[in-house]
């Protein structure tokens, strides 16, 4: 059974969607803001289970068939026109994808599908039939590949576009919402278990608030408040600006904000606020 670990803070929502998918045997689609743990999810599962992680990441050029197998026509011609005895046996040829790697492990092994929406639309349906059969058949060998324990399957997305209904119905779904102040406040203690309290209080602060400024484009992540928190606690500066309570400025906002948009918006309320005193 899946539960919190050292590494990472599970709410009892995700806690009981990992383990309900894993007892109904079905893919765990995992949806929610970038930099909320969707990825680490799998790994931490992997480490807490002790069974071995097949990680695919879907890029927009990712077809289904290369999580299956590859065949390698290239090198098979280029071997021919050398003369290598190895031509003789297509099956040198084919590259087994992250699929066929994860169906061989005689433990029961956890395959990650990392941000599936990245893909074309089809991809999810090409799927559908090997995430439910948990085998495939290779024609250059005229081998039926079929799972010797069937894998638990993570599948994260970022909601870039709309899933197919046929594959969502064959998954089992959950919704990582964004961590409350007192949640953020445990995930701050995995990464930085010695930060000062009144540090962490100022930067939750002033972190949330910049996810509710209205009109900002990219809202900062968990990630990128970990990522922050490690620039204030190494500089004594920045610490002595943000806890001023008479400043404007965010130090080192580079760490949260991402685009010049969001980066001009914030300026220009930070002036408001000053000219307004």
């Amino acid at each position: 059974m899946f539960k919190s670990t050292n590494n990472y803070i599970a709410s009892n929502e995700l806690t009981l969607a990992v383990n309900a998918a894993i007892a109904l045997e079905k893919p765990l689609l995992i949806k929610g803001e970038p930099g909320t743990g969707k990825t680490q999810l799998a790994e931490e599962l992997a480490r807490s289970l002790n069974c071995k992680l097949y990680q695919w990441h879907i890029k927009s050029t990712t077809k289904a068939q290369q999580g299956l197998y590859e065949y390698d026509a290239v090198s098979r011609l280029r071997d021919s026109q050398l003369g290598d005895a190895r031509v003789h046996d297509i099956g040198n040829y084919i590259v087994k994808g992250k699929l066929w790697q994860a169906f061989e492990e005689e433990q029961r092994p956890i395959l990650l599908i990392d941000e599936i929406d990245k893909a074309d639309i089809e991809f999810p349906n090409d799927l559908l039939q090997e995430l439910d059969k948990m085998e495939f058949y290779v024609y250059e060998t005229q081998q039926l590949i079929k799972a010797k324990q069937r894998p638990i399957i993570i599948i994260t997305s970022n909601n870039e576009k709309e899933l197919p209904d046929a594959f969502l119905r064959r998954c089992f779904f959950h919704y990582i919402k964004f961590p409350t102040k007192d949640e953020m406040a445990k995930i701050i203690d995995v990464h930085h278990p010695n930060v000062k309290q009144t540090l962490l209080t100022q930067a939750l602060e002033v972190f949330f608030d910049l996810r509710d400024v209205n009109g900002i484009k990219k809202k900062p992540s968990t990630s990128e408040l970990i990522d922050w928190l490690k620039l204030l606690i190494s500089d004594d500066i920045a610490q002595d600006t943000l806890l001023d309570k008479q400043s404007d400025i965010i130090p080192l906002f580079g760490a949260l904000l991402k685009n010049e948009q969001d980066v001009s918006l914030i300026e220009k309320l930070a002036f408001m606020s000053r000219r307004n005193r």
